[in-house]
């Protein structure tokens, strides 16, 4: 199973423990509602478990369809549409669950009147239009930023071991004035989504887009495993290489990266009052971009540091050239540079 289906899979299975627990939540109320309102009391046959265990039932339905939904249709289907677009189609999935919902409470004998119903449909419409809200805001702030944010993880600054890499789209100047700036918009939004699940499947996190530059961060265990932060590249490389026909079409251009890769310790923190974000400051991603300028110096798509070189399993896969020590830009000592190629291709 790769990243971004597993990533899904773990949302899906949020929704569910929610819904779940919404359900379990529900009886309790309407039981509490119906004493202190002194209302008709339910059916005989009507018992607490049996109201919980149906409800639950209900929600678990409900969430593993629609959440579904949500999850592997409308944000994958629509991530390109307007905001409009997302809600229309949300509403047909409320209306679905909603449909189900009330099916199965009439398919048991629950008292199904209208001011049941009208409740149902208020309490699950907030549900699955917070759900959906959640999930536009997680997808905004990427992969787990947002929950990090929610329980505080970084309210603290904590010293983390990280790997960037600076991925640099080649020629971007001269492509921006052939194609014009809205043109230039469409072409690096298509980029960006194509490159997307190589990095997920590679344990990347992007952490910013940068002008037509991005910023791909791993934790440093997840990086080094199976040298996935530079076999990264090359499956970005190879992925758009499968789409130069489209972009020949649309565009006239086939798009092509250069990269430099680098390890060591970062500060991870939260910022801005207005605009919260978790961002990484340190000596590290001076250094990668560093790294990433020498690319052009050295006609090299992939350069990384001799300090994560080391750490790597090059032989087999990678064909590594040493580039000798190099004062960077602002650097007081040399650093070790090494180019990589992939074996496998060409």
């Amino acid at each position: 199973m790769n990243r971004r289906t597993a990533y899904k899979l773990r949302q899906l299975g949020i929704i569910i423990v929610v819904w779940l627990i919404i359900g379990f939540i529900i009886p309790f109320y309407d039981r509490l509602a119906l004493v202190t309102m002194n209302a008709v009391p339910p059916a005989p046959r009507y018992t607490m478990l049996e109201a919980v265990l149906i409800n639950m039932g209900a929600a678990f339905t409900g969430a593993l369809l629609g959440g579904s939904f949500l999850v592997f249709y409308v944000n994958v289907r629509f991530r390109d549409k307007s905001y409009g677009y997302t809600i229309l189609a949300v509403a047909g999935a409320f209306l679905l669950v909603i449909a189900i919902v009330n099916i199965l409470l009439r398919l048991f004998d629950i008292p199904s009147e209208w001011t049941r119903i009208t409740k149902n449909c208020l309490v699950w419409g907030v549900v699955v239009t917070i759900t959906q809200l959640f999930l536009q805001i997680n997808n905004k702030f990427g992969q787990g930023v947002f929950w990090n944010i929610i329980r505080g993880k970084y309210n603290t600054p904590r010293e983390e071991e990280r790997i960037f890499m600076f991925l640099d789209l080649n020629s971007s100047t001269t492509i921006a004035e052939r194609l014009g700036d809205k043109k230039y918009h469409a072409f690096l939004k298509d980029i960006f989504t194509d490159i997307t699940n190589p990095i997920l499947d590679n344990n990347g996190e992007i952490y910013q887009y940068v002008g037509d530059e991005v910023i791909v961060a791993w934790k440093y265990d997840e990086g080094i495993r199976n040298s996935k932060c530079v076999q990264c590249f090359f499956d970005i490389k190879y992925h758009l290489q499968q789409l130069n026909h489209k972009y020949q079409q649309l565009y006239g251009v086939i798009p092509t990266f250069k990269a430099g890769i680098h390890c060591g310790k970062v500060v991870a923190g939260e910022v801005g009052i207005i605009k919260r974000d978790i961002t990484y400051s340190g000596d590290v991603l001076n250094t990668t971009s560093r790294i990433q300028g020498m690319c052009r110096q050295f006609n090299e798509e992939v350069i990384v540091s001799g300090d994560l070189a080391s750490s790597l399993r090059l032989a087999g896969n990678f064909a590594a050239q040493t580039l000798g020590s190099i004062k960077l830009k602002g650097k007081q000592k040399e650093m070790l540079l090494i180019a990589l190629k992939s074996m496998h291709m060409q």
